[in-house]
């Protein structure tokens, strides 16, 4: 019975008025059916055999759907296109495609984008459902269009209230609840003017994004300014993190370690190059880490993992890097050798020295292992007296090294 054993249906909020014939079908001959509580009474007409509602956490169910293998025919019952942020993704993980019949819906998003009569290959589509809403952050730019599934009816003004306090208030924000369904319902406002109640807890936001003049707009490239992030002085500067972004030459699902991370900037910026990186902030200070996880959460990068310790002992049982940033204690003995042992073959490691006794080491390590040595100079223009003058900042020496 293992071939295609398992029929994943995606249905919307208009339940079997919105199937086939044949789909109703698939459904009725389960011999067991999973489905949230909503999704279940949606087809309760079908008279199924057995019913499954899902558990939490939802991995628990899909070992229940992986025992059945070869065993029952099983149905899952999923909200519109089930490989859309759906359950569809998450089964294939341990059950292969040829042995699924998948049924796909309009996803919320489709029906959004219908109704807000957006392209939608020109939307940018999120799921904040379950996860931090800050994820939004990087995406704010002026003229883009957003759609956002939320977790429930508080999620809308929760992300009104972060577009308001970021600098997005004039955004025209509309909330589209329970598309597809007898109860569905569509409201614009302006997002600093949010005062919306009673809405669904099925919902996605559509944001026409408007910045104002004290927008804080993510940069595309490396550099955020300096004064965005919280710091006591230990932090890369912008000039200087740029080059040393450009050294650890990030790559699609990389996980970099930012070792001695001071606020945070190089393990943030390295993230938001794309969704797919992730960083661990090694910080030995407590009072720092609780900076730089506030600064990861205003930058919309709340996924870096903080790890507090003392290098090169906390590094232990970390997962493998792809590329290390040794932004601080590198003199510290043993932490060079470590992160070198560390990292994958073909990873980056990059250290930044701004003191004598940090470049003589960086010197002997160029020495013995290679890579490549550079001296950054940066000068800014100040006032000086009635007129300007360049005012050097501390020179960066800046080992890189491939594995």
């Amino acid at each position: 019975m293992t071939e295609r054993w398992l029929t994943i249906v995606g249905i919307g909020e208009d339940g079997l008025d919105g199937l086939t014939d044949l789909t109703k079908s698939l459904i009725a001959d389960a011999e067991v059916v999973f489905g949230g509580a909503r999704h279940l009474a949606l087809v309760r007409r079908l008279n199924l055999a057995e019913q499954r509602r899902w558990q939490s956490p939802i991995e628990t169910s899909v070992e229940e759907v992986a025992r059945l293998r070869g065993r029952k025919r099983v149905c899952v019952l999923a909200s519109g296109d089930p490989f859309h942020f759906g359950i569809g993704a998450t089964l294939a993980r341990r059950i292969p495609a040829r042995e699924m019949q998948v049924v796909t819906s309009p996803s919320s998003f489709s029906l959004a984008a219908a109704r807000m009569g957006w392209a939608l290959q020109d939307v940018t589509v999120l799921s904040l459902h379950g996860r931090p809403i800050e994820l939004i952050r990087p995406h704010l730019h002026h003229g883009r269009k957003i759609l956002a599934l939320t977790s429930d009816e508080k999620g809308p003004g929760e992300i009104a209230a972060l577009l308001s306090e970021a600098g997005f208030g004039a955004s025209a924000f509309t909330v589209l609840e329970a598309l597809g369904g007898p109860k569905e319902r569509l409201k614009t406002v302006v997002a600093s003017g949010f005062e919306m109640t009673g809405i669904d807890p099925l919902n996605i936001v559509g944001i026409d994004v408007v910045a104002g003049a004290d927008a804080r707009v993510l940069p595309m490239t490396p550099g955020v300014p300096d004064e965005w992030f919280d710091h006591d002085g230990q932090i890369t500067k912008r000039e200087i993190r740029a080059l040393t972004l450009s050294a650890l030459a990030p790559r699609r699902g990389e996980l970099l370690w930012d070792i001695g991370a001071g606020s945070g900037s190089v393990g943030i910026e390295w993230m938001l190059a794309d969704p797919s990186l992730s960083a661990i902030a090694i910080e030995v200070d407590g009072t720092r880490l609780k900076r730089i996880a506030g600064n990861a959460a205003a930058l919309g990068v709340p996924g870096l993992v903080l790890k507090q310790g003392k290098a090169p002992q906390v590094l232990e049982k970390l997962p493998q890097p792809d590329a290390i940033f040794v932004g601080g204690g590198g003199t510290d003995d043993g932490v060079i050798d470590a992160a070198m042992e560390a990292l994958k073959p073909g990873g980056r490691l990059v250290v930044n020295a701004v003191t004598l006794e940090m470049e003589a080491l960086l010197a002997l390590l160029h020495g013995q292992a290679g890579g490549s040595l550079t001296r950054i100079q940066i000068a800014r223009a100040e006032a000086l007296g009635s007129m300007s003058g360049w005012r050097p900042a501390m020179p960066i020496t800046q080992w890189v090294w491939h594995k």
